[in-house]
């Protein structure tokens, strides 16, 4: 069973229309094409860890799927630059009569694409790799408007289309989850679309609406916190030879908790675990959710040190964000788009960096509005 033509211009004009919002780049041709050619080279390193690994087919799959898509949606991005259709561009690549057996609704690997979409045999994917890597490759020294880039732009779809039949993978679902990827990356989300997580447990489990917390420091060189005038937690120190401040580091989970409505840390601090729920205790508020949070609040200070602890960023790198993705696999959080963790994680920086240039202070946090911020002791 294959998708008619109609179904796939609507299916690429979609999301074309809709992928424009996620395109935050300059108007320079320069680096989308570098962004074009680099995604082309990722999928030729997925390909050759499954050569030199073993294919583990879930895991590959994916990855194949997420790197197509980029590719799509750089190719996506150049079109528009250069003010020419994708679609024109597939119906050239592909007549009209082969055009409509492009690929499968079914999103299963072995039923993926017809390979009636190019004219004659496909070939092995190295091959037809090989030959989508060099067509790519021709564009970086042809920028130009000139009838010869547009023909090697029609070159480079039908390449990338006998890759895909190549390796088995479904085009609706590329540019389906490519527009999932991006849009949770680049899109504000609507306000009311976003997971609060504990609103059917009793109060004394949720996480608080409003908080102030402080931070004080003793004549030890320790940190404590106080929440309500009672003290949580144990003090801390920053447990390292050369002093980085991470004592404060509490404060990111703070973030957490205010932005994102999630943090297994603060609940254990103030004792707001959901224990009415056995199932929810274990697995979103025990001992593995609360190192895994630990775990990714150290893995991103590492990063964070290096660069100043992010001051003057605005952004964070995308590989950077899809870790923290990993990270948290498995866990209610993932239902987090990427842009909050984003938000989340810039702002917890600025409140630290403030924590720890006064060494201390008090952070206030509101889950209402999904903000967190800073006042000094008077």
């Amino acid at each position: 069973m294959s998708m008619p033509s109609h179904e796939l211009s609507m299916l690429i004009e979609d999301y074309v229309d809709k992928i424009a919002a996620t395109d935050i780049l300059s108007e320079d041709h320069t680096p989308v094409l570098f962004g074009l050619y680099g995604e082309v080279g990722s999928l030729m390193s997925v390909i050759k860890k499954t050569h030199r690994e073993g294919e583990i087919a879930d895991r590959d799959y994916k990855a194949k799927v997420e790197e197509f898509g980029d590719i799509l949606w750089y190719f996506a991005a150049l079109c528009r630059r250069k003010n020419l259709a994708l679609l024109e561009i597939v119906r050239k690549a592909a007549p009209e009569g082969q055009i409509s057996s492009i690929l499968s609704p079914s999103i299963r690997p072995e039923e993926a694409i017809s390979t009636n979409f190019v004219p004659g045999k496909v070939n092995s994917p190295i091959s037809e790799l090989t030959r989508l890597g060099q067509n790519v490759a021709q564009l970086l020294s042809k920028p130009e408007e000139t009838a010869e880039v547009k023909n090697l732009l029609v070159k480079i779809v039908e390449s990338y289309f006998r890759a895909l039949i190549a390796e088995k993978v479904s085009f609706e679902r590329v540019v389906a989850e490519n527009w999932i990827k991006t849009s949770q990356r680049f899109l504000p989300p609507e306000k009311n679309s976003l997971p609060t997580f504990d609103d059917r447990f009793p109060l004394d489990e949720q996480l608080p609406n409003e908080f102030e917390i402080e931070i004080r420091p003793n004549n030890k060189g320790k940190t404590f916190l106080c929440w309500n005038g009672v003290s949580i937690g144990d003090p801390l120190t920053d447990s390292i030879a050369i002093l980085d401040g991470y004592q404060y580091h509490d404060v990111f989970h703070f973030s957490y908790a205010a932005i994102l409505h999630w943090s297994p840390v603060m609940r254990s601090l103030i004792k707001h675990k959901r224990k009415s729920d056995h199932k929810f205790d274990e697995t979103q508020d025990g001992g593995r959710a609360k190192v895994v949070e630990e775990g990714l609040a150290a893995w991103i200070f590492s990063i964070a040190k290096e660069s100043n602890f992010f001051d003057g960023h605005d952004k964070l790198t995308f590989d950077m964000l899809k870790t923290v993705k990993e990270f948290i696999t498995g866990f209610e959080v993932e239902q987090c788009p990427l842009y909050q963790w984003e938000q989340a994680i810039l702002r917890g920086y600025e409140v630290f960096r403030q924590v720890k240039a006064n060494r201390g202070g008090i952070v206030m946090g509101n889950r209402d509005s999904r903000t967190i911020d800073y006042e000094p002791f008077s």
